[in-house]
């Protein structure tokens, strides 16, 4: 008998890239530009004029053997140097090549991350709303994810619920911002709370509950907000990071993990990620895109662009009556559905061309999510559309 597990993930895709493949019918049968998509985190930001550079630097100067063949396991070692310089310099740490790991993306640096931390029953916390594929991604490594509520209104961590959630099972907790799907970026005060629990709880139990910091959207910040590094505030730490939102490069997927230089058994924990990466087949990243990023780290794309956007649509949403949490950072805008069923919201949407995201796969009923990641050109022709979405409500 087949895995009947990966035949349903592979019949049923998530949510987002259903609606994505939706639109992507809608638009060849109608015309792209009388679409309004909004479903996708795909950045249309152009990369920075340094990477096509860096690329074509490596492509005409190097040596072909060096630059496509393999590199170390866990990724060549120049790279994870420059990487652990960047953390260092940037954030005040003293991580070496050998705490990390280059991946495809964050998404295999979370699947990595979690099969090196769990045994089967173990449970994961992260905080709603959250990525759906995190309970996909904890599910391979035979864990359970908890899901816990964030405040109302402003979805800061929920301290009080955080803590009664941790049981002696709980073996890691994923954070994630800026967040996806809302926006928001959980302030310092609540990163230092969360931490004091967290040590607390591993006190008690004798050994570490790990703390994962999913960061694919640490550049993209507004108005000089400030994204804790989690390993200044907690030494059993992990920092999954992507540079396919700050460089706009989504589908080269390439990351990496770093493991706190302070981590408790720092050497086993690092080993039991790439134990993790080969039982999993994610060795060796890419190993051009693993050189040109060694040369850009902390260079990002134009993400004032998606400062205008997120301003446009913020004023002209809330002006046509709907309420909104507006994003201190990503690209998504939270908005509340005007009526309990946030699905038959975006059903209702449909009908105005507009692509919206029900918030219940991120753990968020009442809300969907609009990744504003779009042409300015496309907010605009977009405002109509809302109005008239909102104008029917107001009936």
């Amino acid at each position: 008998m087949l895995n009947q597990r990966c035949v349903q993930l592979g019949k049923v895709r998530s949510v987002i890239r259903e609606l994505f493949e939706y639109g992507n019918a809608r638009k060849a049968e109608i015309g792209e530009d009388k679409v309004f998509d909004f479903s996708l985190g795909n950045p249309s930001v152009p990369p920075p004029a340094e990477l096509e550079e860096a690329m074509l630097g490596l492509i005409k100067n190097s040596d072909p053997v060096n630059l496509y063949g393999y590199t170390s396991a866990q990724g060549a070692p120049g790279v994870r140097r420059a990487v652990a310089e960047y953390i260092n310099t940037n954030f005040g740490n003293h991580v070496t090549e050998n705490d990390i790991y280059m991946t495809c993306g964050a998404a295999a640096a979370i699947t990595i991350t979690l099969c090196a931390l769990c045994n089967e029953g173990d449970e994961v916390i992260t905080f709603v709303p959250c990525f759906p594929e995190y309970s996909v991604f904890a599910a391979q490594a035979g864990a359970q994810l908890i899901k816990v509520k964030t405040c109302d209104g402003t979805f800061d961590i929920d301290v009080a619920a955080f803590r009664s959630a941790l049981t002696p099972k709980t073996k890691a907790v994923i954070i994630n911002s800026p967040n996806n799907p809302s926006g928001v970026v959980y302030p310092e005060s609540s990163i230092r709370a969360l931490c004091d629990v967290l040590r607390e709880h591993s006190a008690k139990l004798g050994s570490p509950v790990y703390l994962i910091s999913d960061e694919p959207y640490r550049e993209l910040v507004y108005g000089g907000e400030e994204v804790p590094y989690v390993m200044n505030y907690y030494k059993n730490s992990i920092v999954c990071y992507s540079f396919s939102k700050s460089l706009s490069v989504p589908g080269e997927r390439i990351g990496y993990i770093a493991v706190s230089s302070e981590a408790e058994d720092r050497g086993n924990v690092y080993a039991a990620v790439c134990g993790a990466g080969r039982s999993l087949g994610y060795v060796c990243a890419p190993s051009l895109m693993q050189q040109v990023c060694a040369k850009l780290i902390g260079k990002t794309s134009d993400i004032s662009a998606y400062e205008r956007n997120r301003d446009v649509l913020c004023s002209a949403l809330t002006s046509y009556g709907f309420g909104v949490v507006k994003p201190q950072g990503a690209f998504y805008l939270f908005l509340k559905s005007p009526e309990p069923d946030a699905n038959a919201f975006a059903e209702r949407a449909k009908k105005h061309e507009l692509l919206l995201v029900p918030g219940d796969d991120f753990g968020a009923e009442g809300y969907v999510r609009i990744a504003y990641c779009v042409s300015p050109d496309m907010i605009e022709r977009s405002l109509p559309a809302f109005r008239a979405l909102a104008e029917e409500y107001k009936k």
